[in-house]
């Protein structure tokens, strides 16, 4: 193991696989410590449109494609008695489609590419401790599941350690919960399940219950159906007590879900249905001097709208940025601090409460849409009324606030050209498109923009 290195990720899940790539395809020195060994397990299988331009700027696009995963165009909401269909392949969006994944084989996909970007990876090696003099990140303390243990000096240091919390939960304790969103999910999957009718191909099916709780119902290119339960913990408790199982809780929240229990009424459970206490919360500090927390170590969300691996990619892509940036000189690191806090907590704090008005559940769908555009920096005033709940719920505004399109205009270092340039856009699909600068500077993060092309990177808002 390394004594010294640049850039030190603790996670190798997509937040810390996207950081270490992007970090490396820069020329940096990174190390990643994963305590696991790949492909393991991982739930949060629905992924939003803004991973596609933070796989191009990966070089990872492609890798994604080949693998067969099951393209998801759009969402079907089944929700307050009310049904309706958003599409992401709508005329003139940027980004058509995401994926359904399973998260073992998407997560492993991404690591192995970071392994070929130049990121040093070591499975099976966990951050036990990180130390602080005066404040600062200095040093990791790790050891391996063999029994070996040794310290390792960086420059920086990223915690993706997921719900963990090497460095913001376990040291720092700057973690609180928010009491509205103490859930349980139990999910399982199924093989024979009918297709959603009247749902935009590959689409996640989101459905309310009554009084206590909501349905996913995801499909996987494996042929099955994930189908999860998401319930208050009180009501899960008192369920479980009286009926004696977590599975007939669950099988008896789908006889509440008859749309549901229509595209089961063929299939069989082909899996023990799984359990998990899903509490949101967040960091008060999402870096400090000398780190970044990055994904579920910053901060965690209720799965209602499959933000999870957006903001662990989306963090990833920022804290790379910032990262980079300061070591080649570019900015000083509290403005790229000021910058990651500013765009990474803007991003969270929207989509909890865009989360919270859908718990209002029978306030119905016009409601939503309309949160939404009082949630979006951009006037949308003259578009269609869905149109920034769609950007919210992909994702695209999150991306739209951080980062900017027009950087030929503004910087002419930028419009001479490359070699290897792609002007169609990140990898060649086009999605240059989803990047807007800040028509007002005063909504750029920390007075800095975010810019992709030739490498992510911060510049000073125009």
């Amino acid at each position: 193991m390394r004594e010294r290195t640049q850039i030190l990720i603790a996670g190798g899940g997509p937040g810390g696989a996207t950081a270490g790539t992007l970090l490396a395809r820069q020329g940096f020195d990174v190390l990643l410590l994963e305590r696991d060994r790949f492909p393991r397990y991982h739930i949060g299988e629905s992924l939003l449109p803004s991973l596609l331009p933070v796989l191009d700027a990966m070089g990872a696009r492609e890798v994604v494609e080949r693998h067969g995963f099951v393209r998801k165009t759009g969402a079907f909401y089944g929700w307050g008695g009310e049904e309706w269909s958003l599409g992401f392949d709508e005329p003139g969006r940027p980004a058509p489609y995401s994926f359904q994944v399973i998260r073992g084989e998407f997560d492993h996909l991404l690591l192995e590419h970071a392994r070929r970007q130049g990121v040093v990876v070591r499975e099976g090696t966990r951050v036990r401790r990180v130390a602080l003099p005066g404040g600062r990140a200095t040093t990791a303390t790790w050891a391996t599941g063999e029994g070996h243990e040794g310290d390792t000096a960086f420059r920086y240091f990223i915690d993706a350690s997921g719900r963990a919390g090497v460095l913001g939960a376990r040291q720092l304790r700057t973690r609180r919960f928010h009491d509205a969103f103490r859930n349980v999910a139990a999910w399982g999957y199924w093989r024979g399940a009918a297709p959603l009718a009247s749902a935009p191909d590959g689409a996640i099916g989101v459905f309310s219950l009554p009084g206590h709780g909501w349905f996913w119902a995801i499909p996987l290119h494996d042929g099955t159906l994930s189908v999860g339960l998401v319930t208050g913990k009180r009501s899960f408790q008192g369920a479980k007590e009286r009926l004696g199982s977590i599975d007939a809780v669950y099988h008896e929240a789908l006889g509440d879900c008859p749309q549901l229990a229509a595209m089961l009424a063929g299939a069989r459970l082909v899996t023990p249905i799984k359990v998990e206490s899903d509490y949101s919360y967040v960091s008060r500090d999402f870096c400090g001097k000398g780190h970044f927390l990055v994904g579920d170590a910053a901060c965690f969300l209720d799965p209602l709208l499959s933000t999870g691996v957006h903001l662990a990619m989306y963090s990833g892509l920022l804290s790379a940025a910032a990262i980079g940036s300061v070591l080649r000189g570019e900015v000083d690191e509290a403005a790229a601090r000021r910058f990651y806090q500013t765009a990474y907590r803007h991003a969270y704090e929207r989509l909890l409460i865009l989360v919270s008005a859908f718990y209002r559940i029978h306030d119905g769908r016009d409601a939503y849409f309309r949160k939404a555009q009082t949630l979006s920096r951009r006037d949308l005033r003259g578009t269609r009324l869905h149109e920034s709940f769609l950007n919210i719920v992909t994702g695209i505004e999150d991306v739209h606030d951080a980062s900017e399109e027009a950087v030929d205009v503004l910087h002419a270092e930028l419009r001479r050209p490359r070699q290897g340039h792609r002007a169609q856009g990140l990898g060649g699909h086009g999605t240059s498109q989803m990047f807007s600068l800040p028509t007002d500077p005063r909504h750029a993060p920390g007075g800095l923009v975010l810019v992709l092309d030739p490498y992510p990177r911060l510049l000073p808002a125009p």
